[in-house]
Formats: C-alpha cells, sequence, structure tokens
C-alpha cells in the first residue's frame, strides 16, 4: 500500500506541476498578445512596470496553483477519513474532537478574508515600487546627470516601505495561521482522551491510545497543509483578479483605418472631417476638423510650433489615436519613423531588417541613403555589433538613422517620418532628405513632419498645423504669400541666420589671451568617427552571470549576515527543538501511563494537555520568529540591492539591460519576500522532527540501527547527487526568465512601430519561443524533484518495514504493548516526513539562488563618493565659471579604444561656447567628462582652478546645469516632473496635469522645455546644452536662445549643436573630429578663413537651405 501511495503521489505532483506549467506559459503569452494591442488609454493605465509584474509574478504565482488546486479537495477528504475512523475506535469518545477540528474551520475564515485584503494591497504597492524602479533604471543618465540620485532612491524606498508593511501585516497574519494549525492535532488529541474517558465509550489501553495517536498524526498533515492552501490560493485569486482586468481592457482598433477602400483610386492616404482624441472618455479633441489626401508619390511636409499636434496627426493615420468622428483611409503599406527612436536591443542589422529575409542589395542601399555606411564601418563589429539596450552605446543620430534604414528597407507604399532629422548634424540631414526622402523614397507617398524649414521648398505640398488643427495648406511659395503663422516660421529660422560680423563687440579688449588654433584639417568625409569608442571589440551585453558548482553553505550565510538574523534563527531552531522534545516528552508519558496503571485517568490525560499545550506555545512562537526573520532580511536585501545600484557608474548600465537588474527587483525580491523565510524554518522543522522520530524508534528497538544508518548513508548520497543538477537547473532557468521580461518591456516601448510595420504576429511568435526556453528548464527542475522524493520514499518504506517486522517478531514481553504502540505510531510517519523535508529542502536550495542573484549585484562597484568632507568645493564656487581643459583624454573602459584623444583650451568664465562636430566626434563623450558620468583616463579638468576628479560628484554635478538630448519626464503631475514643486507651490491647477510613463502624453518639445524650466531653477554659473534644441521648431527655438541669453547672461554656456546657426553667436566656437579638437576661435575669425572646418559646416547648413 505504501509503494502505491508512493507513486501515485508522485505522477500526481508531476502532472499537476506540468499542466500549471503550461498554465503559467499560456498566460504570459496572453499578456504578451494584450500589451500588443493596448489602446492608448489602456497602455496609460498599465505602464511597463506592471506589466512586468503580470508576467514576472502573478503568471508564476498561477503556476503553482493546479498543484494546490488538488490540496485543496484531497486534504479535507483525509481529515474526514481519519475522523471516521477515530470514530470506529473510539465511538462517542470522537464527538468533543470535532468542536477544535470545527473551531479550526470558523477562525479560518476571517484569517483568510484579511489575508486576501493584504495580499491585493501588497501586490498593488509592488506595482508603484516596480514602475518607479523601472523608470529610474531607464532614465539612470539624466538622474545622475542632475545628481538626483539621492531622491529617487528615497522615492523607491518609500514606495518599498508601504510594500513591507502590508507584507508584514501578511506575514505576521499566516503565522497566526500556521500557528493554530500545528496547535490543533494535539489539542485534538488532549480532547478525545477526555471525552473517551469521561464517556467511557473505550478502555484507554496501549491499543486505543496509539491508535489515536497514529490516526492524529494522519491528521496533522492536511492541517499542517491547508493554510498554505488558502493563502496560496487567495494569491491566486488576487493575481487572477489583476490579469482578468488587464486582459479585458480597450484594444487597439484594427477597423480605426479602412485599409480596402482606396485600392483603385490614385490616392494613397486619406483622413476626412476626423476628429480624433487620446483621452475619448473626457471628450478633449486633441486634433479637430483634420482633412487630408495624399496621392501616389506625394511629398508632404507637416510643420508647426511645439504640440500643435503634428505627432498626433500622423499617429491618427496609423489608427493609434482613438478617432471620434471623421474617416481615415490607406492603401499600401505603412512604415513609421517616430520621434523618440525606438530600438531592439541586437545588432544594427536585425534592427534594419526588422524581420524581414535579407535582401543585399536593397540592405546596401538603404544603409547608405541613410548614412549609416561610414558609422558601419568604424563598428567593431561592422553591422553585427550588438546594440545595448534602447540602443544605449548608440549617439541620438545613429539611433534615428538606423530606424530610418528600418522603415526604406522594409519597402512600404506610405512612409510617416516624425521629425526624423532633430538628432543628426545639418549635413547629415541634408544628405537623409536628399538621398533618402527624395531619391530612394522618390515613388513613395511621405508625410514628413520637420522643424527644418530649410526643406520646405522641395516638398510638393506643406501642412501648418496650430493647437491640434491644419491651418494652412498649399506649396512652398503659397503659403509665403499669403503671409501669418508660416511665415513667422520661416523668418524665425532665417533669423537664426544672424550677420556674424556684428558678434564681437569688443571682446578681444577685455581678453587679452585670444587666440586661433587650428590643426590642418582631418578629412572630414567620416559620418562617425568616435561614437564607436564606448562600443569595444567586446560586445556591449555582457552575458549574465551566473555561479556555477557547489556554493555550499555560502547563500545561506549570506542571507542570514545580510539580515543580521543569527540570534533570531537560533531562537527559531530553539523554539522548534522545544516543540519537539515536549510532543515526545507527551506521547513518552502516554506510553508509561498505560503501562502502569499507577495513575487515575484524569491525571493521564490532563499532564499530556499540559504538555500539548506547551509544545503549542513553542510552535506559535517559532512562526512568529520566522516571520520577523524573514521581514528582516527583506528589508535589508532590498535595501542592499537599490544602494548598490543607485550607486553604480553609468558604465553598468551601459551593459547590463535593465530587464536584468528589473528581474532581481522583482521576481527574485518576491521569492526573498515570501519563499525563503518559511521553506527555511520548514526544513529546520523538518530536520528536527525526522531526527526525534527515528530516535525514538532506536530507543524502543535498537536493532533498526542496522537499517537506519545505511539509509540515512544512501539519502545523502542521493540528495547531494540530485542538488548538484537541480541548482544548475535554477540557475539557468533564472537566465532565461530575463530575456522574456526584457523582450516584453521593451516591445512595450515600441507598440506603435511594431503595429505600423504590422509586425505583431512576429513578435509574438518571438516571445512564445523565450517562453518555451524559460518552460522547458522548468520542466526539468519539476521532473528531477519528483525523481529524488521517489527514491527518498522508496528507502524510508524499507526503514518502515524492517522496523515494523523488528517489532512484531520479538518475543512477547521483550518490549512493553505501550512502548511498541508508540514506536509503530512514530513510524508510520517517518516517510511522509522525510518525503516533506526533501521536498522543502529542495525548494530552499532552488529558492536560495534569488539569494545569490540579488546578492550579486549588492556589491556592484561604485562611482566615487557623490561627497568628500575634507575637499568640498566652497558654496560659492564656481563663482567665475571658468573651465580649463588639460589634455583631456578619456575611454570608456581601461580595454576600450581612447575617445578623447588629448584636449587642451580653456572656457572663459561668462563666454557662450559652441561645440560642433559631425554625428559621433566625440561631443556628448566630452560633455560625459564634464559631468564625470566617466572619468578621465589622463589630463584634468579644472573649474575655477578646482581639479573636479578632487571633489565629490555630487558637489560637482549640483553647480552644474545641463538640458539632456532626450528630455526625460518622469510620471507623476507635471510640477513634481519639472523637479519644480517647492517653487511653484503657490500656483494652483495647470501644473497637476498628469505625466504619464516617459512623459509620453507629452510632445518631444514640450518636454523639452519642461527641462528648460529645471535648469532655469537652479540658476548655477555653468549650463550645458546638450543638442537641446532638436526636437523644436525655429521659433520656439528663437525664444529659448532669447530666454537663455536673458537668463544665463552672466554663466557659462556651453552649447553642443548639430544646427549650426545656434552657435554662430556663440563668443567662441570648438570644432571637434575623430576626438580631437582641431579648432578652437571665435566664429567671426573661423568664418573669415574660407578654409576652417567650422566655415565648411556652416556652408553646408545654409546650402542645404538655399
Amino acid at each position: 500500500m505504501k509503494v502505491v501511495e508512493s507513486l501515485s503521489q508522485r505522477h500526481w505532483f508531476f502532472g499537476s506541476r506540468r499542466l500549471g506549467m503550461r498554465m503559467r506559459s499560456a498566460l504570459m503569452a496572453a499578456v504578451f498578445d494584450k500589451q500588443l494591442r493596448l489602446s492608448s488609454e489602456g497602455r496609460r493605465r498599465h505602464g511597463a512596470g506592471e506589466v512586468a509584474n503580470y508576467i514576472a509574478v502573478d503568471a508564476y504565482r498561477l503556476g503553482e496553483f493546479m498543484f494546490w488546486l488538488h490540496c485543496a479537495w484531497c486534504m479535507p477528504v483525509q481529515l474526514a477519513l481519519a475522523i471516521a475512523m477515530l470514530f470506529w475506535t473510539v465511538d462517542a469518545g470522537a464527538l468533543p474532537g470535532l468542536a477544535p477540528v470545527a473551531a479550526c474551520g470558523v477562525l479560518n475564515v476571517p484569517l483568510a478574508r484579511m489575508l486576501q485584503r493584504y495580499q491585493s494591497r501588497f501586490m498593488q504597492a509592488q506595482d508603484e515600487r516596480q514602475r518607479a524602479t523601472a523608470e529610474v533604471l531607464i532614465a539612470m543618465k539624466v538622474v545622475k546627470l542632475q545628481s538626483w540620485e539621492d531622491s529617487f532612491r528615497e522615492a523607491v524606498q518609500r514606495l518599498r516601505d508601504v510594500e513591507v508593511r502590508w507584507l508584514a501585516e501578511t506575514q505576521i497574519k499566516k503565522a497566526y495561521g500556521s500557528a493554530l494549525y500545528w496547535m490543533s492535532p494535539t489539542i485534538i488529541s488532549a480532547v478525545i482522551f477526555a471525552g473517551t474517558a469521561a464517556l467511557r465509550s473505550a478502555p484507554l489501553d496501549a491499543s486505543v491510545v496509539f491508535t489515536i495517536l497514529a490516526t492524529l498524526r494522519v491528521i496533522s498533515e492536511p492541517m499542517r497543509v491547508l493554510p498554505e492552501v488558502m493563502s496560496t490560493m487567495i494569491q491566486v485569486k488576487v493575481s487572477l483578479d489583476r490579469i482578468d482586468e488587464f486582459l479585458t481592457e480597450d484594444e487597439f482598433q484594427d477597423d480605426a483605418v479602412d485599409r480596402t477602400g482606396m485600392a483603385a483610386s490614385n490616392m494613397s492616404l486619406a483622413v476626412q472631417s476626423g476628429v480624433f482624441s487620446w483621452e475619448p472618455s473626457k471628450a478633449i479633441a486633441t486634433l479637430k476638423d483634420i482633412n487630408v489626401t495624399a496621392m501616389r508619390g506625394e511629398k508632404i511636409a507637416v510643420c508647426g510650433p511645439v504640440g500643435a499636434g503634428k505627432s498626433s496627426l500622423l499617429c491618427s493615420m496609423l489608427g493609434e489615436i482613438p478617432r471620434i468622428s471623421g474617416s481615415v483611409s490607406v492603401s499600401g503599406s505603412v512604415a513609421y519613423v517616430s520621434q523618440t527612436s525606438w530600438i531592439q536591443s541586437g545588432t544594427v542589422r536585425d534592427n534594419v531588417l526588422f524581420g524581414k529575409p535579407m535582401n543585399n542589395g536593397e540592405y546596401e542601399k538603404a544603409i547608405r541613403c541613410c548614412a549609416l555606411d561610414k558609422d558601419i564601418e568604424n563598428f567593431p563589429h561592422g553591422d553585427l555589433t550588438e546594440i545595448g539596450q534602447r540602443g544605449l552605446n548608440m549617439s541620438g543620430g545613429q539611433k534615428q538613422r538606423i530606424q530610418l534604414a528600418r522603415a526604406v528597407y522594409n519597402d512600404a507604399v506610405i512612409y510617416l517620418l516624425d521629425d526624423p532629422f532633430s538628432a543628426v548634424d545639418a549635413h547629415t540631414a541634408a544628405t537623409l532628405f536628399n538621398d533618402c526622402v527624395m531619391a530612394a523614397l522618390e515613388n513613395k507617398t511621405v508625410i514628413l513632419v520637420t522643424h527644418q524649414v530649410e526643406f520646405l521648398s522641395k516638398v510638393d505640398k506643406i501642412l501648418v498645423m496650430e493647437n491640434g488643427e491644419i491651418t494652412q495648406e498649399g506649396t512652398y511659395q503659397e503659403l509665403l504669400q499669403s503671409g501669418t503663422a508660416f511665415e513667422q516660421l520661416v523668418n524665425a529660422h532665417r533669423d537664426s541666420k544672424t550677420p556674424l560680423d556684428s558678434q564681437d563687440h569688443g571682446k578681444e579688449a577685455k581678453k587679452p589671451g585670444t587666440f586661433q588654433y587650428q590643426i590642418p584639417m582631418i578629412p572630414q568625409n567620416s559620418e562617425a568617427e568616435v561614437s564607436t569608442g564606448n562600443l569595444l571589440s567586446v560586445q556591449l551585453t555582457e552575458e549574465e552571470k551566473r555561479e556555477l558548482g557547489e556554493t555550499g553553505l555560502k547563500p545561506y550565510k549570506d542571507y542570514v549576515s545580510v539580515s543580521k538574523g543569527w540570534f533570531l534563527l537560533v531562537l527559531i531552531i530553539l523554539a522548534q527543538c522545544a516543540f519537539v522534545v515536549l510532543q515526545c516528552l507527551a506521547t513518552y508519558w502516554l506510553a508509561i501511563a498505560v503501562q502502569t496503571h499507577q495513575f487515575s485517568v484524569a491525571v493521564v490525560v490532563g499532564v499530556y494537555a499540559v504538555m500539548a499545550t506547551a509544545s503549542c506555545l513553542f510552535s506559535y512562537i517559532r512562526s512568529l520568529l520566522a516571520a520577523h526573520f524573514g521581514l528582516k532580511a527583506s528589508r535589508k536585501f532590498f535595501s542592499g540591492l537599490m544602494d548598490s545600484v543607485f550607486k553604480a557608474p553609468m558604465l553598468f548600465f551601459d551593459s547590463t539591460p535593465t530587464g536584468r537588474i528589473t528581474t532581481r527587483a522583482s521576481t527574485d525580491l518576491s521569492i526573498v519576500d515570501f519563499d525563503v523565510p518559511y521553506t527555511m524554518t520548514f526544513v529546520i522543522s523538518g530536520t528536527i522532527e525526522v531526527a526525534a522520530t527515528i530516535v525514538i524508534m532506536i530507543m524502543v528497538t535498537w536493532q533498526v540501527v542496522l537499517v537506519v544508518v545505511p539509509v540515512v548513508i544512501v539519502l545523502l548520497y542521493i540528495q547531494r547527487y540530485y542538488i548538484a543538477s537541480a541548482r544548475e537547473l535554477v540557475r539557468i532557468n533564472g537566465t532565461t526568465k530575463a530575456p522574456v521580461m526584457n523582450f516584453a518591456a521593451e516591445s512595450m516601448l515600441g507598440v506603435i512601430t511594431i503595429r505600423a510595420f504590422a509586425a505583431t504576429r512576429r513578435f509574438i511568435q518571438t516571445n512564445l519561443r523565450l517562453i518555451d526556453t524559460d518552460a522547458t528548464l522548468f520542466f526539468y527542475t519539476s521532473a528531477a524533484l519528483e525523481w529524488v522524493l521517489l527514491r527518498v520514499e522508496a528507502l524510508q518504506i524499507l526503514v518502515i518495514i524492517t522496523s515494523s517486522i523488528l517489532l512484531v517478531s520479538l518475543p512477547e514481553g521483550a518490549v512493553a504493548p505501550g512502548f511498541l504502540g508508540l514506536c509503530l505510531s512514530y513510524a508510520l510517519t517517518l516517510s511522509s516526513a522525510q518525503v516533506f523535508l526533501t521536498r522543502f529542502y529542495s525548494y530552499l536550495e532552488n529558492y536560495i539562488i534569488s539569494v545569490e542573484r540579488i546578492k550579486q549585484f549588492m556589491h556592484l562597484p561604485a562611482e566615487p563618493p557623490s561627497v568628500i568632507s575634507d575637499s568640498r568645493p566652497p558654496p560659492s564656487w564656481p563663482s567665475e565659471g571658468r573651465i580649463d581643459l588639460q589634455n583631456l583624454r578619456v575611454k570608456y573602459r581601461p580595454n576600450a579604444p581612447t575617445v578623447l584623444r588629448g584636449i587642451t583650451c580653456t572656457f572663459e568664465a561668462g563666454n557662450k561656447i559652441g561645440v560642433v562636430g559631425r554625428t559621433g566626434s566625440g561631443k556628448t563623450t566630452l560633455l560625459s567628462a564634464l559631468f564625470r558620468l566617466v572619468d578621465p583616463c589622463g589630463g584634468r579638468i579644472l573649474i575655477d582652478d578646482l581639479d573636479i576628479c578632487t571633489i565629490g560628484l555630487k558637489d560637482l554635478r549640483m553647480k552644474l546645469s545641463i538640458i539632456p538630448q532626450e528630455p526625460t519626464l518622469f510620471r507623476g503631475s507635471a510640477l513634481d516632473r519639472c523637479q519644480l514643486k517647492k517653487t511653484i507651490s503657490a500656483l494652483t491647477g495647470l501644473l497637476e496635469s498628469p505625466v504619464s510613463d516617459d512623459g509620453e502624453n507629452w510632445s518631444a518639445g514640450q518636454r523639452q522645455l519642461f527641462c528648460l524650466a529645471r535648469v532655469l531653477l537652479r540658476r548655477n554659473k555653468i549650463l550645458v546644452l546638450d543638442e537641446a534644441t532638436a526636437s523644436i521648431d525655429s521659433a520656439t527655438d528663437a525664444i529659448l536662445q532669447r530666454v537663455i541669453k536673458q537668463e544665463f547672461s552672466g554663466c557659462t554656456v556651453i552649447t553642443i549643436a548639430h544646427r549650426v546657426p545656434t552657435v554662430t553667436d556663440s563668443d567662441m566656437v570648438m570644432v571637434l573630429s575623430y576626438g580631437k579638437m582641431i579648432e578652437y576661435d571665435r566664429p567671426s575669425s573661423l568664418m573669415e578663413n574660407k578654409e576652417s572646418a567650422f566655415c565648411k559646416l556652416v556652408d553646408e547648413y545654409w546650402s542645404n537651405y538655399n
């Protein structure tokens, strides 16, 4: 019977695990499919952090569901059978025993309700924290530049504190629940003995007493597992509700765009009296009364001020923005280039092909017309160079051009290009416009949103937008003649071409040291000189590390020592020992009392009840201690992980996909929160229990030793043999999970592009492949666990059979019947106790790997300290704002090529400095060195004669202001996100408008203006503009320049620019090429020398305009 029990149970467990795994994979796939079909409002409600949680936490919860579902019905059945057996043994004496069983059931209902409430609160808190963490990780560069690490670290910690509060409620209530169940068998037995004695329904002799005890030991397993079943069912219910809410969200309307109606005509796109709104529920129209028609091969430009609705117009043609009235018809396939570039991690080639088969001729053409050929020659692995997550190691211009090449290679009929020239220099913009838009896409319909007025004269039609309406439409000449808004745009652009002569305003007198610095110009045909410097000849994204082989007790020691829980651990072990010893003493007392008949029944039952109750008290203490131990560890591990990640240098984020960090902060942390503490306690209690059982059996029949010793040796061997494989499987499984998460997070960001290219199905297929890889390893892990349990059970059955045969074959009277009963009642539970121990030990070995993985990221190399107390700059520093670069050399890693090669020059205090150079000449690296995102490998940077490498990072970065290349907003209200809270709290209303994930409900230009507002509040002596005007129109650009001129008149302003006119009115211009400085002089002097590199750049810019 034992063998049949063992075999059937193993197959049941294995079958339910396998079914659970299929459910889990199906749900992960369903969540991914849904995120690709979410409507724009749905995407706002469920940010990337939440979707990551649905996949990493909720779907995994449901994978365990099948196993617990069956426990939920078979445990009560087991309970009922055991109670029937009690009635059969002691008749009516068992009736009082039903009272505590019923009490347990009743007490459980409010507990379960409470747990469910806490669990859903906990999940909400976890979502919020995940979302905040993901947001900070993605924008880590901006956070470091602005020196906001502390405030964001505090924000994440506050969210975690809320989460831990609910976690504590859950865990401590769980401790009550489990104590209730550990106690119940002991209390029930005492009640039944009392009842039997009072009703005299059966004689209390050895056979009756030990039958009752053996039966109650059978009851104890369901009683012990039921609270786990309850809590898992509650978690599953919460997860199901969350996933259900997500899967029933509104979807993107496939019929929003009519793709059939225009096949016969010569028109390729038509929008008729369209009214569109991003928030249809609020009925605020984003675009009003839109009428656009485009013939085949027509080129249409869309221009207008920041926030006029240009990007929304393109979205309306894609069906992305909900249509309130009107119609949109499209004939043929569409390719779309978004304003904020969306790049997948993978190689450059993968990004351009985007799932299409390779066609060399077409591929070469796409690369060439998007001016990527030179870049690719310079990449260490050509077009097989790996791009970091979100295109980390590419400059803004390279990302834009890769996007454009993807669209060109896709060979669509209609091209929607959203400001594709914003991040590239004038020369490249002209190349892209002429070679790509006008030549390569000659026969295609192109709708081009642009701020570059210089290209407008060449297109067939221009739409001018303001406030969500098309205010003017016509050719370049027609619009110029009609005056108004369009003319202002063009004039603003012309004004930026200010005469250069009027600029010297006697600066020479002031600066005796002005010198002209010129080096023979390096041939400037290359378009991407040095941006490959940070792309080493090793690939950028590092392989995920995993520990190998036997780490022994190290992760366990780490777990206890990080959480400083040695004292608690000792207390837990002592409490469990006391519990087991008292249990054994109670049964031992019964054996003696039954034997001698010296004590009255009342005394026998009374003493038993006292010991039993005392043991229960220790059981409760142990559960509480375990909960506190776990909470302590949760707090320590999270703060250790976050402190380490926030202090890591920028290089770490460039080479580590955020998925790796988020898996540790979600799945692994969830295991440390919930599973490790309880499993650890179960292993401790299981070990003590098995040991006690064997000791008792040996005390009664010492002959059992002959079997027990070899069995234990074989057991330990099997266990070690199994753990070696299982541990590796779980570690590998840890690394197969991150790609699933990464892919989901990445796809969420590029949903619009994926839908525009009709690549949804391919993405779903790729995701299924990743999920399968993840599931394969999970399958092997489950199979290995059942393999070891089957062998453990077989060996334990051997021990039970041997000891039973020995007991039965002993000569009569050799062992008193009371002790015989005692020994047998323990022997029968040995196998289930051993399986319980093995199972939880195996779980623990798997769970402890999460501790190992979090620990890997708890000791990352840190960047230099934020404050060096004995070398702090004076509060007034920098009082002037003079910057000296002395033979500055920079490389991104010790084994990488040098990116800045010995730059020496001085930026005088209060000067406006322009830094120009082709894409990738080292402009952004210069900025990184100034902010110490990367420290120089040679030379120095002095600000007001203070070497910036001698002071703390915070002291440095707080004194420099920057408007970064990619404007970043964080979720919250507009007010928080300007980081303007204190200043403008006095005002009410509009500043509380919401900002969604990544600020995507504000246009790129508006986000830039937010960044300007942040800078205005800081009032620092040094301001850096990193291509800050790339995504705004010339008129807004002019306003910006005016504000900067007025507000920062006494400051040193360094502008890194693609639009050369942005720097023509600077005091000095620095021209970089291949990481070297080839010119540094006043713009007027450089313009006089027709051979100067700067002069050539300016000529190129205006030749495109003229």
